[in-house]
């Protein structure tokens, strides 16, 4: 876990500074752009979970009140009843207004429009539903005179593991250099400082939520049905071959060689290289969606934002590299 501190108390005051940088920096933004107000998607995941609080921070910052935080949840087709409950509780406990849209009819009638029999759980069904929200977030912001407050991590950002011009895109995005395995960190640190048992006890169900872009119906609607790692392989994993290809140019056999080690008592080594060709597979074919990333705050040695420290082409292939 190169990204997270061992040391607890190291942890908790590296969380701070990263809070802080993340807020201070979404205040100047809102400032630069004269902007009256946030919008921020909630799916009741991590992400969206942190980006709430640094949101809420920043308003702090620039003496604005809550109410100029607008919080919306926007069902489909893959949200699960679990979900949808965990971010009416956050909500309810940070005093916050949740507005609620439903997107289930307009994607019904988008895959219509496309021919598609909107059943098929394929590429088409899933991005539908994310350009659906992001389109919604940004008018929504439209009409407020605010920014979007993207949600999506680096972890997320190096694998690829968002949908173009949707998630992919916000006003600005306060997590791009955060990665997967230290947002819970965060999260926990944010409740410890706070000192609300309540607060503590909503982000402590967020914390124990699969991570998933519930955008596939699963079994039971209460449930989370679609889980990214099962698809990816462990975040923790790729966040270890992330921060020593990134920060140190180590290749893939240097990599496969201390993977092994590293995670000898979890993982088999044929996944831990499964892992490691599908990570150097999509971090590649994945550069153009990080060639035209929004803007967001550095928080540690490790980014992805094309505009000072990673420039890529979007045409190399693995056995490039």
């Amino acid at each position: 876990m190169p990204f997270v501190p061992g040391d607890r108390e190291e942890a908790a005051l590296r969380a701070e500074d990263i809070l802080a940088i993340q807020a201070t920096g979404l205040a100047r933004r809102m400032r630069a752009a004269r902007a009256q107000a946030l919008v921020i998607g909630l799916s009741g995941g991590l992400d969206s979970t942190l980006a709430l609080l640094v949101s809420l921070e920043a308003l702090k910052r620039l003496g604005l009140p809550k109410s100029a935080l607008c919080a919306l949840t926007l069902p489909g087709p893959g949200t699960s009843e679990k979900t949808l409950g965990l971010v009416g509780a956050l909500a309810e406990v940070l005093g916050l207004a949740l507005e609620h849209i439903d997107i289930g009819p307009a994607v019904t009638q988008h895959l219509a429009d496309l021919g598609h029999d909107g059943v098929t759980p394929d590429v088409i069904f899933e991005n539908a539903q994310a350009r659906e929200r992001t389109q919604i977030l940004f008018n929504r912001a439209n009409q407020l005179g605010g920014l979007v407050v993207g949600t999506g991590d680096l972890s997320e950002l190096a694998l690829g593991w968002c949908t173009f011009n949707a998630d992919h895109m916000a006003s600005y995005n306060v997590n791009g250099s955060v990665p997967k395995t230290l947002i819970a960190d965060l999260v926990r640190a944010y409740a410890a400082q706070q000192h609300d048992e309540a607060l503590g006890q909503a982000l402590e169900a967020v914390l124990a939520l699969p991570i998933s872009p519930e955008l596939i119906p699963g079994d039971d609607p209460q449930e989370v049905g679609q889980l990214t790692e099962a698809v990816l392989g462990p975040y923790e994993v790729h966040d270890f071959y992330l921060y020593y290809a990134l920060r140190f140019g180590m290749g893939p056999e240097k990599l496969r060689f201390l993977a092994r080690r590293a995670f000898a008592d979890r993982y088999a080594p044929d996944a831990l290289d499964e892992w490691l060709d599908r990570f150097f597979s999509r971090f590649h074919a994945m550069q153009f969606k990080r060639t035209t990333l929004p803007p967001g705050p550095k928080v540690g040695t490790v980014s992805l934002s094309p505009r000072g420290d990673w420039r890529m082409p979007d045409e190399t292939t693995p056995s490039q590299r």
